[in-house]
């Protein structure tokens, strides 16, 4: 068997001409992987809209109505950053079953990657920064209640702090969250991590490698987690519109490599979620999102997971 991966066609929904979130990358992400053949339509799982309760294990129940029915405020819903529609809310609720598919799949075979997911920013009571529901949360709390995993490290190379995962597991020591961010960038007021490194503007592909590879072993050996919740975000690329940071694409390769093949070589279980990524050049962006699955590919072969 090959590398499993996870996507859904509602992972792409309308949004408003001109709308600076990059929605039609979910769809050509999927197209670019099969038409490079990095991989093949038979590695595709397609993933379920979860049940409202285990929604509600992370997310307080007036949100999660409130964004279900359409009613929250509108300050509630320009923080988000998404203008609301019911394809959107199906949208939302299909990528956190992706999360979770991919959770579930990772701890049966090893290693699986979702074409989504990564969406931080989400607190208990509120979205922020494009993000509606905590899928990386969520996941986390769906594999401790159905007793697959209890200890859980959430690692997060998203260039934007991941705030809300912070939040949210603040007070729980079965959960553990890294965040290797650029210090200067959303959200202005950071949460705390169980283990944030904050990097300076402009940092480049060797500097970062070696910042990365001053936690990584360390991490995976003193917490010993029963899965990695890897949240591969691109936006520290030189090019992205967002990120402040000044890798390259090999760089970004490099460390996915860094990340899939440390943790597996282990013994330990990743979950791979794409992150945010922002660029002008669409196809430019989606390339960088490959890379994820390409890496991914390559450490599945070689350690014949």
């Amino acid at each position: 068997m090959d590398l499993p991966i996870i996507y859904h066609p509602d992972y792409v929904t309308p949004l408003p001409e001109g709308h600076r979130f990059p929605m039609p990358k979910f769809g050509k992400l999927y197209e670019r992987l099969l038409s490079d053949r990095i991989a093949t339509l038979d590695q595709f799982h397609s993933p379920e809209i979860p049940p409202t309760e285990w929604i509600e294990l992370v997310h307080t129940l007036d949100y999660v109505q409130g964004y279900y029915q359409g009613t929250l405020d509108p300050k509630a819903q320009r923080r988000i950053g998404l203008p609301w529609s019911s394809a959107l809310v199906k949208r939302t609720c299909t990528a956190v079953g992706g999360t979770l598919l991919t959770a579930q799949l990772a701890l049966k075979y090893g290693l699986a990657c979702n074409t989504a997911g990564g969406t931080h920013h989400a607190f208990p009571s509120y979205g922020s920064g494009f993000c509606i529901f905590n899928d990386l949360a969520i996941a986390a709390r769906v594999l401790q209640q159905q007793r697959l995993a209890q200890k859980i490290l959430i690692l997060d190379l998203d260039v934007h702090q991941g705030d809300g995962t912070a939040f949210i597991f603040q007070d729980d020591p079965t959960v553990f969250t890294f965040s290797m961010h650029c210090e200067i960038n959303f959200p202005s007021n950071k949460q705390k991590s169980d283990l944030d490194v904050p990097l300076p503007e402009g940092m480049e592909d060797d500097a970062y490698l070696q910042t990365l590879a001053k936690y990584l072993h360390d991490l995976l050996s003193e917490f010993q987690p029963d899965i990695v919740l890897y949240d591969a975000g691109v936006d520290p690329h030189a090019g992205d519109r967002l990120g402040k940071l000044a890798l390259t694409d090999t760089g970004l390769y490099r460390r996915e490599m860094q990340v899939l093949s440390t943790c597996v070589a282990a013994g330990y279980p990743v979950a791979s979620v794409i992150g945010g990524g922002y660029a002008d050049d669409l196809d430019a962006l989606i390339y960088r999102h490959s890379l994820l699955h390409q890496a991914a590919s390559e450490v599945y072969r070689q350690y014949r997971l």
